[in-house]
């Protein structure tokens, strides 16, 4: 692509650290247009201390900060600001971010510089953007938020919980269909999510951009390995997460302590609930880290990487992560929906408690086993999936929807 593009990029949650799966995609995919692009990235997240967005200057052509007092998820804070979004328009998961100053600031962005086009990283930004500018609109969707809630729904087992997993379902999926219809673009991360929108919106505009893993800086160690020690990582914060490890303590590792009764799982990511903690507690097999700076070491301890999803939607870059370092991965088919992967070949996949268990103990039994599965899952992201393959694939998208659009008209200096 050889023309310049400036590139306006507007995310809620912020950009750093990079502790999530949907951080970790912008920021390589950014990092990898930044070398040949102009890049201001927007952002507003909850203020936290350590913010280090300012060092993203050395990255990006610009950076513009909205630090943001929003209470911690599950807070009574959170629960009070919940109610008062009730009769909002907006699920909370969005509603919470679009605070008084935030879309002046944008439009203040807008009227000072020129840009080719936006995007709208993950539906949450939507609410702040300017749709009725001139200037082309890519939506960037890591998941299909509605499906998510939907999911939560279905699992939950208290009245007040399942209420409240409609209420966000409902108004996710109107505001998913609202902004993918606003936006020349809708960008996915799955052919399983470009299905789902293809149902209100033409199929020609969605694009799948295929996920990428950094495979020289996740690679297969030759040593280091503990025996009958398992892992997941995660944002320990994302409810499908703490619900996995809830349903794997509760459901599946009593069935794999039949057969190996010094099993242990790590949980290892950031912000883990008490009530999580209090699980770990009660087992001393179960060992709950909070946030790290590095996840390499603890995948490299384990004989197996579990991802006992139940709810989810886009695709897992913790799968990728674990299959560059050369693991063994047992999943359900929730957890590695839409990713490029074979059971039996590269991966194990299994849905009810008895069947993973009984897939992860027989793993944990069979070196030979867990290094052949290993091997074959390094293969198939090292020779197919790089972040450079996926940046390409964004960059043109980029030079098709600015080239559309320079016919009528060449980017958006004022608002």
């Amino acid at each position: 692509m050889g023309l310049r593009v400036r590139i306006l990029w507007v995310k809620a949650g912020g950009l750093v650290p990079l502790d999530t799966g949907g951080k970790i995609r912008s920021y390589h995919i950014l990092k990898q247009l930044a070398r040949r692009h102009e890049v201001t990235l927007f952002t507003f997240y909850p203020a936290h201390a350590r913010d280090m967005h300012h060092e993203l200057e050395r990255v990006f052509s610009h950076v513009v900060c909205c630090p943001l007092q929003i209470p911690a998820p599950r807070s009574l804070a959170d629960y009070l600001e919940y109610a008062r979004h009730l009769f909002s328009a907006y699920p909370h998961s969005m509603a919470k971010y679009y605070r008084i100053g935030v879309s002046e600031k944008l439009r203040d962005v807008i009227e000072e510089e020129a840009f080719d086009i936006i995007v709208c990283d993950f539906v949450f930004a939507a609410g702040v953007i300017p749709w009725k500018l001139a200037c082309p609109k890519i939506l960037f969707t890591h998941n299909v938020e509605a499906v998510i809630w939907r999911r939560h729904y279905q699992q939950a087992r208290s009245l007040l919980w399942k209420i409240v997993c409609w209420r966000e379902y409902r108004a996710m999926a109107r505001a998913e269909r609202l902004y993918t219809q606003r936006a020349e673009r809708v960008l996915t991360v799955s052919e399983k999510d470009q299905d789902h929108f293809a149902r209100f919106i033409a199929p020609s505009k969605i694009t799948v951009i295929p996920t990428g893993v950094d495979v020289n800086y996740f690679r297969p160690a030759s040593n280091g390995e503990r025996p009958n020690t398992l892992v997941f990582t995660g944002s320990m914060d994302w409810l499908p997460n703490e619900d996995a490890v809830f349903y794997f303590v509760e459901r599946i590792l009593p069935l794999i302590r039949r057969q190996i009764p010094d099993a242990t799982l790590w949980v290892v990511g950031r912000r883990p609930s008490e009530r999580l903690r209090a699980l770990a507690a009660k087992d001393g097999g179960v060992r709950v880290t909070g946030r790290v700076e590095d996840i390499r070491p603890y995948v490299r301890h384990a004989s197996l990487y579990v991802v006992p999803l139940r709810v989810g939607g886009g695709t897992r870059l913790k799968i990728f992560e674990a299959m560059a370092m050369g693991k063994a991965v047992v999943s359900t088919s929730v957890g590695a929906e839409g990713l490029p992967v074979q059971h039996d070949e590269n991966i194990i996949l299994a849905d009810e408690p008895e069947d993973f268990a009984r897939r992860v103990a027989s793993l944990m039994k069979d070196t030979e086993a867990r290094a052949r599965l290993g091997s074959s899952a390094r293969r198939l992201v090292e020779q197919r999936y790089s972040w450079a393959s996926a940046a390409a694939h964004f960059e043109g998208v980029l030079a098709e929807v600015t080239q559309k659009a320079s016919q009528g008209f060449t980017g958006v200096s004022k608002a």
